[in-house]
């Protein structure tokens, strides 16, 4: 998961100012939420408090979200739209071992992003590991990430994403990755540096991922 929710590097074409202006409150709505349920617990946080503390009213939070869980959910859609769309663009002749491992760092990248930050982004993945009902929407969208990644991972290789082996088992093996630098990155309280991680997960991944 991208643990940077304050905006993140966009990968959007150019937006229109009413567009821009939509999403600073939709990032603006999404920084408050998820800062109060990590500092309160999902279940104690209301829209009322996330609305004052982004500074809207409860009827614009609505214009935004159908739900708090929803807050969580577009953050998880996001970021595996992320991890896709850095796939896409790694060169075509890159290691696959290379290019999932730079899709998945787009999904960790902003966890080290100085100290400050780094904690914010710590709270926000202890809150979605360690809350029930957020932890199986998260397995939920890895699920589509999946998919995703399997689709595009397919097309660089030149091979047919549902008669051929490779490409799921290939993704699945990168999001098991990403789940396990997640989960140690969170039980360490932050003490584990991510990057060593993630480069030691596709370390170990690298001569399975390439000789396929």
């Amino acid at each position: 998961m991208a643990c940077r929710y304050d905006g993140g590097v966009s990968l959007r074409p150019e937006v229109t100012m009413a567009q821009r202006k939509r999403q600073l409150v939709s990032d603006e709505l999404t920084e408050a939420a998820l800062q109060l349920m990590a500092r309160e617990g999902f279940d104690a946080v209301t829209v009322d408090a996330i609305a004052a503390a982004a500074g809207v009213s409860k009827r614009t939070f609505f214009r935004y979200f159908a739900s708090k869980e929803d807050v969580v959910v577009q953050f998880l859609a996001d970021m595996g739209a992320g991890m896709h769309a850095e796939l896409a663009a790694r060169p075509p002749a890159e290691p696959p071992s290379t290019a999932l491992r730079h899709a998945v760092w787009v999904a960790m990248a902003a966890c080290a992003d100085g100290a400050e930050h780094s904690g914010r982004a710590l709270r926000v993945v202890q809150l979605i590991l360690r809350t029930p009902a957020l932890r199986a929407r998260f397995l939920e969208h890895q699920g589509q990430w999946r998919d995703d990644l399997a689709a595009e991972t397919a097309r660089r290789r030149g091979l047919d994403p549902e008669a051929d082996l490779y490409p799921r088992l290939a993704t699945g093996a990168a999001l098991v990755a990403f789940d396990t630098v997640l989960r140690r990155w969170s039980d360490s309280d932050g003490a584990e540096d991510p990057a060593a991680l993630t480069d030691r997960a596709f370390a170990l991944l690298a001569p399975a991922l390439d000789a396929g």
